[in-house]
């Protein structure tokens, strides 16, 4: 693989004034990366603080009611901040310490990553600025004032969508004036080359957790391993073990919003074509003149134009399997684990787990699947309450 590159996916595609940040961070990540005292550091926040190992949990119930294939849910909805973003920033974060950087800038889409950012900036004493769409601050006002609790200045961006494309943009806008003492924190494995590689390390914690949990519980490997995918980065974590496992199926479920044959939706594969933006080859939605194309998905955190390298790499390969989840298909299984396991699952999730209902029945009993729980439903209540025509205040 030539560097930074997925097939013909990936690169880096920044202004000259960025150059000079991008090969800073690839050369502290590759001094670091395989450090033994980094590593421990790292592994002792993971542990401690942010609550990993997260459980593999069987979902004893969910598997009698759909009638096939046994299902496990790999709990990042139980970390620290309620989702698998800690774990990303976490590195990040003390990366960034490491290399003398004072200040973590931000994108946040659901707000997640925003939280966890602003988390780890007040846990190592950082400066911590989060750039939010102004769209998504409106929805998700719960996280944008958790992100103020933990001391972040949390920027409503306008232009555009004001959605979270936008939001990254503007990050990216602001990294340029300030490289010195900033550290950008990207939130997916999208973007300039080193930034897909670095948090697809990151979150690969989750599949090899994932894959020592299920041989002890199963004695072998899943027979599918599903996840939402909007940039990619808690679905690239959890297929990154199993890419090598070839009889594993990875399916990643994109937001279709109202449907794929609309204007309002997010699924990339399904609708988008190659091009460059925010610094990478890949797919992205795109109107006939070849602009990134407004989408739309009820989930703040899944509506993004494009999706990372790597995914475009594991899709043009055939090694993985990418398919288009509706908003009414991801709430009804939003409904659905809340009810029948009693766990409340983010609607990003939610879009992995409509997937998984309508496969399993399908499969065998002897067969697994494990699908990622990326984070917890509580931000999503005052939404999907809206799309259920019940307004409630938060």
């Amino acid at each position: 693989m030539k560097k930074g590159r997925f097939g013909i996916h990936g690169g880096q595609y920044v202004s000259e004034t960025l150059m000079n940040a991008v090969n800073e961070l690839e050369e502290a990540y590759e001094k670091y990366k395989n450090d033994p005292q980094f590593n421990e550091e790292l592994a002792e926040l993971f542990n401690e603080y942010a609550g990993r190992p997260s459980r593999l949990y069987f979902a004893k119930r969910m598997t009698e009611d759909l009638g096939g294939a046994k299902i496990y849910l790999k709990r990042e909805d139980l970390n620290h901040t309620g989702s698998h973003k800690i774990n990303n920033v976490l590195g990040q974060a003390l990366l960034a310490k490491k290399m003398g950087k004072t200040r973590l800038i931000a994108e946040t889409g659901a707000g997640q990553h925003g939280v966890a950012t602003a988390t780890a900036a007040a846990l190592l004493d950082m400066e911590c600025v989060v750039f939010m769409g102004e769209e998504d601050t409106k929805r998700q006002a719960l996280n944008v004032y958790r992100m103020k609790l933990l001391g972040a200045d949390v920027i409503p961006v306008t232009s555009g969508t004001a959605t979270l494309k936008d939001a990254v943009s503007e990050t990216m806008r602001e990294w340029t004036k300030r490289i010195d003492d900033t550290h950008y924190c990207l939130g997916s494995v999208m973007g300039p080359h080193p930034f897909p590689t670095i948090v697809r390390d990151f979150q690969a914690v989750i599949s090899r957790e994932t894959k020592q949990q299920i041989l002890e519980k199963e004695g072998r490997l899943p027979d599918a391993v599903v996840a939402c995918v909007g940039g990619g980065s808690n679905s690239i974590g959890s297929f990154y073990h199993f890419i090598e496992d070839k009889d594993v199926k990875l399916i990643g479920c994109e937001a279709a919003g109202r449907g794929i044959d609309t204007f309002e939706t997010a699924a990339t594969i399904s609708t988008g074509r190659l091009g460059i933006f925010h610094g990478m080859k890949s797919y992205f939605c795109q109107d006939e003149d070849g602009q990134i194309a407004p989408v739309y998905s009820i989930s703040a955190g899944l509506d993004y134009p494009g999706i990372g390298p790597e995914h475009a790499m594991l899709h043009d390969t055939g090694r993985a399997e990418y398919v288009a989840i509706t908003d009414e298909q991801a709430v009804n299984a939003f409904e659905y684990l809340s009810r029948i396991e009693g766990v409340i699952p983010a609607i990003e999730s939610s879009h992995a787990l409509a997937h998984v209902m309508e496969i399993a029945p399908k499969m065998g009993k002897d067969q697994i699947i494990v699908v990622t729980i990326s984070g917890r439903g509580d931000k999503d209540v005052a939404a999907i309450a809206r799309y259920r025509g019940e307004d409630i205040h938060e």
